[in-house]
This record gives C-alpha cells, sequence and structure tokens, in this order.
C-alpha cells in the first residue's frame, strides 16, 4: 500500500493510467462474467455502456506506456482527457439505463416498448425481428439496490475522477516544465 501511494506521489499520471487500466479491466471481466459465468445477457443499452471501456482501457495501457517511456504530457493530458469525455459519457448513459430501469422514463423502443398491437402476420414477423430478447427496463440483477447499469455509473464517473486528477497532474507537469 505504501508502494502505491509513493508512486502516486511520485508520478501521478503514471499512477492514474494504471488504475484506469486495472479497475477498467476488471470491469470488463466483471460484466463478461455476469453474461457468461451467470447467463444474465446485455440488453442494447447494456452492451452500449461496455464501448467506453473497449476505449478506455486500450487508452489507459497505452498511457501507462508513455507514462513509463516519458511521452510527451501534452498526449497525456490528451488521453487523459479523452477517456473523461468517454468516462462521463457512459455514466450518462448508465444512469439514463437505470431510470428506465426504475420506469422513471420510457426506454428505446426495440427493448423495451410494448407488444400490444400485432397486426398482420407479416407485421408481427416484422416487430419480433427488431425486439431485444433481452430487456432495457428490467434489471436482472441487484446488489446493494442497484442494478448493474447503477454500479455502472458509479464505476464510470470513479474512473473519470481519476483520469481527471491523470490529466490535471500530467497538464501541471507541462506547465511547469
Amino acid at each position: 500500500m505504501n508502494d502505491t501511494l509513493a508512486l502516486a506521489r511520485k508520478d501521478p499520471p503514471l499512477a492514474a493510467a494504471i488504475i484506469v487500466a486495472v479497475a477498467g479491466l476488471a470491469t470488463i471481466v466483471s460484466f463478461l462474467f455476469f453474461q457468461y459465468g451467470m447467463g444474465l445477457y446485455p440488453c442494447p443499452l447494456c452492451l452500449e455502456q461496455r464501448n467506453a471501456f473497449y476505449v478506455g482501457v486500450p487508452l489507459a495501457a497505452l498511457l501507462w506506456l508513455g507514462a513509463s517511456y516519458g511521452a510527451s504530457r501534452k498526449v497525456m493530458v490528451a488521453g487523459f482527457v479523452v477517456i473523461v469525455a468517454a468516462m462521463l459519457w457512459n455514466a450518462g448513459l448508465g444512469a439514463y439505463h437505470a431510470g428506465i430501469e426504475w420506469k422513471w422514463w420510457a426506454g428505446p423502443q426495440d427493448c423495451s416498448g410494448p407488444l400490444g398491437n400485432f397486426g398482420t402476420t407479416q407485421d408481427l414477423m416484422k416487430q419480433l425481428g427488431n425486439i431485444s430478447l433481452v430487456r432495457c427496463d428490467e434489471a436482472a440483477w441487484r446488489f446493494l439496490g442497484l442494478s448493474l447499469a447503477g454500479w455502472n455509473v458509479l464505476v464510470s464517473l470513479g474512473l473519470a475522477g481519476v483520469a481527471g486528477w491523470g490529466a490535471k497532474s500530467a497538464y501541471a507537469r507541462v506547465e511547469s516544465a
């Protein structure tokens, strides 16, 4: 633990990149475990929320390498800003999804709309082809009252904060250089 704190004091951008990469990778492993290990298949909004991690984790790994090998601090700032933007967008998307699950607002028709008006057989087949089997408006699992979408909001905000700290630290080094 003391080594981690020493690293954070000595090279905050490196520490931030490591935290984002490791925590983001742990999040990816978690949602894959829920999908393949527990059989909780994702809805379309869940799949969309994964994109920020698919962008942020490799970018954080590159920033980790860059910080280790003396990359330009301006490049480091830009990389962290991209991660901050992706994670803030993702937190908003997760909050939107959690609101759909709590029935605070309606979700997209392709994963939470009604199947009430069937029309002709041809119309029914067309509707069935456009409907997800996993609904966005039903939380498949909750822990401490939060669904996976709610936990995604917290993780994304945390990673955005860490990446923001990394950007601020890298920027301060640009200014002092």
